[in-house]
């Protein structure tokens, strides 16, 4: 393993793009392209401040003499984190929805966010303390935006839709419907829409 290996090694490990880690050091994300793709080395300023920042020493970033130091290794998996995190965001949604069936009454969707908010702040924890932060990230959205987002759209809808078409409305969890079953459609297509182009989003953000 040369230095270039040990750089993207030392990257992916702390789960930050080469971007990320060209704004920690001072350096354009093509510079840090270039040491991994061993094009270029860096300087020894930059191997000091690399060393510093990835908590191993200039001797093993110049000859792989050291291991990656075993505080950054015992660090705990954010991913973790986020598995949890969008279990409780699961739950939220079904409680609300179940008390929305069995009361038809707003309390539901306050119920549903109190509890999302718990799950996404799980998240966010596992996101300052945890390793593995980029794969986190994309496992947690890919997922949470279908979770978190139907509530919102949902009581987004049920308002404009009740006031456009002058009848009674109300907050609830999911789309309800009213007049029409046109726009009915539309809400859940919107929603399907918003999660998938979202979703195709931050797959290539991390791909970056």
């Amino acid at each position: 393993m040369n230095i270039a290996d040990r750089i993207q090694s030392l990257r992916k490990h702390k789960g930050i793009s080469q971007e990320e880690l060209a704004d920690k050091i001072g350096v354009s994300r093509q510079a840090v392209s270039k040491w991994e793709s061993e094009q270029s080395s860096p300087d020894i300023e930059k191997v000091i401040l690399m060393s510093d920042y990835f908590d191993v020493t200039t001797d093993y970033l110049l000859k792989g003499i050291e291991q990656v130091s075993d505080e950054s290794e015992k660090e705990m998996d954010a991913r973790i984190f986020s598995l949890v995190g969008t279990m409780f965001n699961f739950i939220g949604l079904i409680v609300a929805i179940m008390i929305w069936i069995e009361e038809r009454t707003p309390i539901s969707v306050a119920v549903g966010l109190i509890v999302m908010a718990l799950g996404c702040m799980i998240y966010v924890i596992g996101e300052f303390i945890g390793d593995n932060k980029k794969t986190s990230r994309l496992v947690f959205w890919i997922i949470n935006i279908w979770i978190l987002s139907l509530i919102p759209i949902s009581c987004i809808f049920n308002c404009v839709q009740g006031i456009a078409e002058g009848h009674w409305w109300t907050f609830s969890p999911i789309p309800q419907l009213g007049n029409s079953i046109g726009a009915y459609e539309m809400c859940w297509i919107s929603y399907f829409i918003l999660c998938v182009l979202f979703d195709i989003a931050i797959i290539r953000y991390t791909k970056r």
